[in-house]
């Protein structure tokens, strides 16, 4: 049977006909879709969202050691969350298959940077292969397991944002059932203390070596020779990038298996042709390897590592022809930042923050509030990483404690980031006595990804009700006292205004938690179905207070203020706030 399957999708599919029975990741573009489509699979696979990517890793490790094949999934910056597991594993080896997909980012299309995850393969210790289309996504994850457990190697599935969304043809299988391999305890494989650490250390490395004799005839590496005037070495989607250019005007050695790379088979290669281009996306990996060898090659000179690789760059970089006939727009749209969805609770907290701009200092985190460090909102001034909304500023408040700045500094970060890293640093800023407030915007869902649930929601991934774990119990678990902390609805301008004011009146820490669901969680979408906000036009003043939210549903023309997609609209009430007219009124309640 042949479908038609984006990488993620093949990804799954490849884990359930491979036999995997345990699942685990954190939701990030562009990977989160794999354990979505895994879940599909519930029946035969059991799935998690984990709190985190490290987390996910060591449910997949059990899982593995305890003889079960296992998959955990992320986006690249996750993997440096998981990355302490992720290397003992490379030491340790597996039991039944362990497999980690990572999906790059080129581009920085939902992500703070463009790491080039290929150099964690070499960095731990793990066999790694790399797929370019749908159909490689699900035949590689197969034959990862295969490779996995005959070289006891965990397994690295380098993808990338367009290998994650682009979708092809593949052809379907049957699952095969592996089963469970019986656990055994070996204590000199999986404990791993020095000792151990030291002995497998010779171990992998001996287990690399056998993969690497293996990795010369191994189907999924493969040459293709047609003129021999240019011989490509490539491997991902940049190998499709390369033949769309090149066509059969060039020969090619296309990697799968891209760690460890067949030393041989980049030598036989380059001996059958004359002139070497290494075309590839990212950092110079296969460069670097070919460079090695002492053969001369043409590749980041030429190929920048910035940016996501199209056919175009290929084809300007080495000066191939000319692109095909397209037609050219003169002119060109100006650009359009993403915005806050209408009806985001997170719009009357950053609003409010910015009132007192001149009094404080914001840090944001990784979410859809990210949103709010644009203009007009202007949120915050900082974000780093994950859990850094509420740990940066804890470093943050010393350095102006020591330049006499009075202003306080304010965390954010959202309840499923709260669930992944915040704990831990509200722990410590409370441990520490620093003067922040701590902000955590609670909107009841892992939002910026598509709705995944998290600890703080009442499903699972595979639909069973489970319990819900309460962030403010966690809260007032450190033993901060109820004075010091603010519940509030973020829509409410004047709650979320006193909230402010009470944590700047406090020399040391203050929790706020707003609580409002996103907009477009289903349940509120039939809630507020029907509702929408209207605006007097013979009231309106043109005074634009109302345009200061940034709301997309509404617009500003001829000196008046309309809302220009009542169905977007859903009656939040904010902008209703903002008129001190009354010119805007609510309808369908």
């Amino acid at each position: 049977m042949r479908v038609m399957m984006s990488g993620d999708e093949a990804v799954a599919r490849g884990a359930w006909e491979a036999g995997v029975t345990v699942a685990a990741a954190y939701p990030g573009t562009p990977s989160t879709e794999i354990l979505e489509n895994v879940s599909l699979y519930k029946d035969d696979i059991y799935c998690q969202w984990a709190n985190n990517e490290k987390v996910a890793v060591e449910i997949a490790s059990g899982a593995s050691i305890g003889g079960a094949r296992a998959l955990s999934a992320m986006k690249h910056v996750g993997m440096n969350v998981a990355a302490d597991p992720i290397f003992t594993m490379g030491y340790a080896g597996v039991n039944g298959g362990l497999v980690i997909v990572t999906a790059d980012d080129p581009g920085c299309h939902s992500s703070q940077n463009e790491q080039d995850n290929r150099l964690y393969a070499q960095h731990a210790k793990l066999g790694m292969v790399e797929p370019s289309d749908s159909q490689e996504c699900k035949d590689y994850v197969k034959a990862a397991y295969e490779i996995g457990e005959r070289f006891d190697l965990a397994m690295l599935v380098r993808m990338t944002t367009r290998v994650c969304h682009s979708k092809s043809i593949v052809e379907l299988a049957d699952r095969k059932e592996v089963g469970v391999k019986p656990y055994e305890r070996k204590v000199d494989k999986y404990a791993m203390l020095p000792a151990v650490a030291r002995s497998r250390h010779l171990a992998v490395e001996e287990n690399l070596a056998k993969l690497e004799e293996y990795a010369y005839s191994c189907a999924l590496n493969r040459t293709e020779y047609h003129d021999k005037k240019i011989g490509i070495i490539t491997s991902g989607i940049s190998y499709m990038h390369a033949r769309e250019v090149f066509g059969d005007n060039a020969s090619y050695l296309k990697f799968g298996l891209t760690y460890p790379l067949s030393k041989k088979l980049i030598q036989e290669f380059c001996e059958n042709v004359e002139k070497v281009y290494v075309i590839e996306e990212g950092e110079p990996y296969l460069e670097t390897a070919v460079r090695a060898l002492g053969i001369d090659c043409l590749g980041k000179e030429v190929v920048t590592c910035q940016g996501e690789l199209n056919a175009q760059i290929v084809r300007e970089a080495f000066q191939v022809g000319t692109a095909p006939d397209t037609y050219q727009v003169e002119l060109q749209a100006p650009p359009r930042p993403p915005v806050l969805c209408a009806g985001c609770p997170h719009r009357g907290f950053f609003y409010s923050l910015s009132r007192f701009q001149k009094r404080l200092i914001a840090v944001g985190d990784i979410g859809c509030y990210a949103l709010g460090v644009n203009p007009p909102l202007n949120g915050f001034d900082i974000s780093i990483c994950m859990g850094a909304g509420f740990s940066a500023p804890i470093g943050l408040a010393q350095a102006l404690k020591r330049q006499q700045d009075s202003r306080k500094v304010f965390g954010i970060l959202g309840d499923s980031t709260f669930f992944h890293s915040g704990m831990n640093s509200m722990i410590d800023a409370i441990h520490a006595q620093a003067n922040v407030c701590l902000c955590v915007l609670d909107n009841s869902i892992t939002a910026m990804t598509g709705h995944q649930e998290n600890a703080g929601t009442e499903r699972n991934l595979m639909g069973e009700e489970v319990p819900r774990i309460e962030l403010l119990d966690i809260i007032k678990a450190t033993g901060l006292s109820e004075e010091f902390i603010s519940v509030v609805d973020p829509l409410d301008l004047n709650g979320m205004k006193e909230a402010i004011e009470k944590a700047l009146a406090v020399e040391g820490p203050y929790l706020i938690v707003t609580k409002r669901p996103c907009a477009l969680i289903k349940s509120v979408i039939k809630q507020n179905a029907g509702k929408h906000c209207v605006i007097d036009a013979d009231k309106c003043k043109g005074c634009k207070s109302c345009m200061k939210i940034a709301c997309p549903s509404l617009a500003f023309e001829n000196k008046k203020a309309y809302v220009a997609d009542p169905a977007n609209c859903n009656a939040c009430g904010l902008c209703m706030q903002m008129c001190k007219f009354g010119a805007i009124t609510k309808v369908g309640e």
